[in-house]
């Protein structure tokens, strides 16, 4: 029998009443402790003082900007790691990349099925339960701490979080063995989501980017037509 602790915590951000209680009595059958806000003011402040498990929030609500509640969301993280699945009317390949290139965990995009929802809530919260306290991962000066939640690059931190260090960590959890993007979906964003197969690449593209700063982008290689690895570069 799953104990209060084991119960999951999710906050929904939504300006749209009705639809705001559909989604919660939805992951409330589910299984989630779920609350609901439609004041912005109120909401970044609500994060920082009791951080939940997850966060769904309306990116079209007024009031809250984008690198306000990425913040808030960091700062919450400090003491327990906080998710964010972004819900948005905006369904571009641009306001996609956008959204996960500032950090959040999922973007899905209205009108979406319930069940969907559900899904993916499911699995973001999921691989958070399946973080590993392990020791740290290396490869030359590139360092990731898994108890920590911090990658360093010859001493300097790179700030990864979200999807990008879950990738990191996984790929360099099996140095040289290529994923293809299917298998990269599973593993990363778990095996139930519907996300599409390009946010793979987007997500790695992202953090090839960041990698590449001090160095280490060849890192991260691509495996002409079967995916991705993690593996030093050859030297010529």
């Amino acid at each position: 029998m799953a104990t209060a602790d084991d119960i999951k915590r999710v906050l929904i951000v939504d300006r749209e009443i009705a639809a705001a209680e559909a989604i919660r009595q939805t992951l409330s059958e589910g299984g989630f402790s779920v609350s609901t806000m439609t004041d912005s003011p109120a909401v970044l402040a609500a994060i920082c003082q009791h951080p939940p498990d997850l966060v769904l929030i309306d990116w079209d609500m007024p009031g809250i900007a984008a690198q306000d509640l990425f913040q808030a969301i960091r700062r919450a993280r400090t003491d327990r790691s906080v998710r964010l699945i972004i819900l948005s009317t905006f369904a571009s390949e641009q306001d996609v990349v956008r959204g996960l290139s500032l950090g959040a965990d999922d973007y899905i995009a209205k009108p979406f099925s319930l069940r969907e929802l559900l899904a993916r809530t499911r699995a973001v919260l999921r691989l958070r339960g399946r973080e590993r306290e392990t020791a740290q991962l290396a490869c030359d000066q590139l360092v990731l701490d898994s108890v920590t939640k911090r990658v360093t690059a010859r001493g300097q931190h790179l700030g990864l979080r979200g999807v990008e260090y879950r990738l990191l960590e996984f790929l360099m959890s099996n140095p040289g063995r290529t994923f293809n993007r299917r298998q990269l979906l599973t593993q990363v964003w778990g095996g139930d989501t519907l996300v599409d197969e390009r946010t793979v690449d987007v997500n790695v593209q992202r953090l090839r980017s960041i990698l590449a700063n001090p160095g280490y982008g060849g890192y991260l290689q691509t495996v002409r037509g079967l995916g991705y690895c993690f593996a030093p570069p050859l030297q010529k």
